[in-house]
């Protein structure tokens, strides 16, 4: 098999499992400051914030996973040229 350009198989896994894990994070937090801001019936209040809470840490961790996976196949590339330059 060729070798290709994109991330190996482990740096995909790792990424897809540290955008849902960070996802589920952000949504207990988002949970947590909804629930302790609010008295009496909160579902609502508590549902939006565990949404935009899950919502906002998958986005982040997801943004600095794919520069992160990115600069690893740059980096990579130009390891190939150094050594054949």
């Amino acid at each position: 098999m060729a070798p290709t350009a994109g991330p190996s198989l482990l740096s995909r896994v790792l990424t897809v499992s540290a955008v849902f894990g960070a996802g589920a994070l952000g949504g207990l937090i988002g949970w947590a400051v909804a629930d302790l801001q609010c008295t009496g019936n909160c579902d609502t209040q508590t549902g939006v914030g565990t949404f935009v809470g899950a919502v906002l840490a998958a986005l982040g961790t997801a943004i600095i996973c794919v520069l992160a996976v990115q600069a690893m196949a740059e980096w990579k590339a130009q390891e190939g040229r150094r050594r054949s330059g």
